[in-house]
């Protein structure tokens, strides 16, 4: 690995932590809150998830010198804040363990991973594509929070695409954390050193919170965050084994459910970070950015209540500019890719369309709907029409399976009678 190791691999892991904590830590409170979680409960799941998340990462990124990053699950925890409402911090630990336990049956078995690679990779490509798109926009979108410190951004990222490719990452963050602290932007006001405090939190086990919460905790987490980060992979050219993948996150998750770890699964758009250029120009050595973002994700569990502080210093326009131009290079080859198949064209058009508008029903999201969606056309344009029917109004190749049918039969008496 420190053969493999590349200053762009570094910058990217921590961009996926700085990305995947900004985006959703507030969430996470929410959930937490929900259930009645107390301030060192609070410290507890953050503790427990970046746990959770830097092993997998540093483990399974070492074991199969692939990149893969891990993540909560932002669509588990927002269903938590409505689902977990009027139960106890015990039942809804209960809640997580059953729905990690279903994730583990699901790649122990094998089960979605058969489904999984039954994807075509336009169809994935174009899903990544749709996903990644609002993070492209948002780069824009930031000029209208911060003009001059994202269009700096954006000229510096050019001009080091230009020039320095493999690291224009590194040089666009550190310009815009430059100007960001040079004009005050940085919120440090609040930042303490602190270290996160375990709190072990015995489960209880309620039929109607495991019937009512569990399973759609793991039919989201399954339809709104592994099946998207499978695709992804795939997407980016990785074959790497699913269901060991699966079977990893979920008995993490069974673990340290214990100490708050909701659920831990694959990650999509973090993990496109890593599986891109920025990361490395040989995709054989994009792992190592998977490692960083785990080394990330377990100081950031480990000091808690610091990390959260410290990212939330970042102005918000620089994280969503930092994103956004990480993942150009990604969202371009996905729609290369997506719309390369003529066949799968229209398809892969519906699953971009569809997944990029963000659509959500059943608290599954437009991930999953766009998979959905594509597999559907695909369908009908694959639909073989039936045989047209000839004057007496039977099918045209009757006749012929009538006689395939008696040359059988007869085939099968002889044989008998021998």
């Amino acid at each position: 690995m420190f053969k493999d190791f590349s200053w762009s691999a570094l910058t990217t892991g921590f961009v996926v932590v700085l990305v995947g904590f900004t985006s959703s830590i507030a969430i996470v409170f929410q959930a937490a809150g929900a259930a009645g979680a107390t301030p060192g409960q609070i410290s507890s799941w953050i503790f427990a998830l970046g746990l959770a998340m830097g092993v997998t990462c540093i483990a399974l990124s070492l074991y199969y010198r692939t990149p893969v990053v891990t993540a909560w699950s932002t669509p588990g925890a927002a269903l938590l804040i409505s689902g977990l409402s009027g139960l106890n911090m015990s039942q809804a630990v209960g809640v997580f363990m059953f729905s990690a336990l279903l994730v583990t049956i699901c790649g122990v078995t094998g089960l979605f991973a058969r489904v999984m690679n039954r994807i075509p990779v336009s169809i994935a490509a174009a899903m990544l594509a749709g996903t990644l798109l609002r993070f492209g926009m948002d780069v824009f979108g930031a000029m209208k929070l911060e003009f001059g410190l994202v269009l700096l951004m954006f000229i510096a990222y050019l001009m080091a695409k230009r020039l320095l490719p493999r690291y224009a990452i590194i040089i666009v963050l550190a310009l815009g954390v430059a100007f960001a602290a040079a004009q005050g932007m940085l919120k440090l006001d609040h930042f303490q050193f602190a270290l996160a405090r375990p709190e072990l939190v015995i489960p209880q086990f309620s039929f109607t919170s495991l019937i009512g919460v569990g399973i759609p905790l793991f039919v989201v987490t399954m339809a709104s965050q592994n099946a998207p980060g499978v695709a992804i992979m795939r997407a980016s050219g990785y074959q790497t084994p699913i269901s060991p993948l699966i079977t990893a996150t979920g008995l993490t998750t069974l673990l340290l459910a214990p100490l708050g770890c909701f659920s831990v699964c694959l990650a999509a758009i973090t993990s496109a970070m890593c599986m891109s250029k920025e990361a490395h120009e040989d995709p054989a050595k994009r792992y190592v950015a998977s490692v960083a973002a785990g080394v990330f994700y377990l100081l950031a569990g480990i000091f808690g209540a610091t990390v959260v502080a410290l990212f939330a210093a970042f102005p918000k326009a620089l994280v969503m500019a930092i994103a956004g131009l990480a993942l150009f290079g990604t969202i371009a080859n996905a729609l290369t890719t997506a719309m390369s198949d003529e066949k799968q064209r229209e398809a892969s058009l519906v699953t971009f369309l569809v997944t990029a508008s963000g659509i959500s029903l059943f608290s599954v999201g437009a991930a999953f709907w766009g998979l959905v969606a594509g597999a559907l056309v695909m369908l009908i344009f694959n639909w073989r029409v039936a045989a047209p029917l000839n004057v007496s109004g039977v099918a045209d190749n009757a006749g012929r399976s009538n006689a395939n049918i008696t040359t059988t039969t007869s085939s099968s008496s002889t044989s008998i009678s021998r």
